[in-house]
């Protein structure tokens, strides 16, 4: 058994949501691994992982409206040290989580047929993000 790790670092547009799935894939492709395990760790707490359809720009623009709805900007926060849009991504990254785990097999990680790993920036201005992916396997 092996194991090999590495920091994608990866720059966001402000609110929404990066396809990171290729990043992963090549750098995954790269290392050599059969089978095994793959973690991903988002370093941040504005910001997100999670695994979402990849095919409908919906379905990305109707989860970016519900986390408006659930957790909405406003002066209702007693943390807004860094602005208006402070505790909510906390929030949205809260319900999100920052770190998914994905099978590999045959070199390859077992998403489904339309499923794309995303980075989600909760802030509304652009960030640099760090991403800790570790994989464990043959």
């Amino acid at each position: 058994m092996r194991q090999a790790t590495t920091i994608l670092e990866i720059r966001t547009s402000g609110r929404g949501f990066t396809d990171i799935t290729r990043s992963i894939a090549d750098w995954l492709g790269s290392q050599g691994f059969a089978e095994g395990l793959l973690t991903l760790l988002c370093r941040h707490t504005s910001a997100s992982l999670l695994i979402q359809e990849n095919a409908a720009p919906a379905v990305r623009d109707d989860l970016t409206a519900w986390f408006e709805r659930l957790a909405p900007e406003g002066p209702h926060y007693a943390h807004d040290d860094e602005g208006p849009d402070d505790m909510p991504a906390h929030l949205r990254a809260t319900l999100t989580g920052v770190n998914l785990q994905i099978p590999i097999a045959q070199g390859r990680m077992l998403l489904g047929t339309w499923q794309g790993i995303y980075l989600a920036e909760h802030r509304r201005i652009p960030h640099d993000r760090q991403i800790a992916v570790h994989a464990i396997g043959e």
